[in-house]
């Protein structure tokens, strides 16, 4: 790899680390927004976090593995 692959490689995680990050803190911004427009509590809606931070866990290294290439 050149160093200006290097470059853009780090750029593109850069982006996606800080878009999966943002995303992860912004939904606790809005949950009273989210809960009233559902008709539902707090704390159920609050099970959307949750919800989004399993997929995360379980789809990150899942995503990971079928992408990586064996050197």
């Amino acid at each position: 790899m050149t160093k200006a692959n290097n470059k853009w490689i780090l750029i593109a995680l850069f982006i996606s680390v800080f878009t999966i990050g943002t995303s992860e803190y912004v939904i606790m911004g809005i949950l009273p927004v989210i809960a009233t427009d559902l008709s539902i509590t707090i704390p159920t809606a609050g099970l959307l976090v949750t919800g989004y931070a399993l997929g995360v866990a379980i789809g990150s290294p899942l995503v990971t593995a079928m992408t990586s290439q064996n050197s």
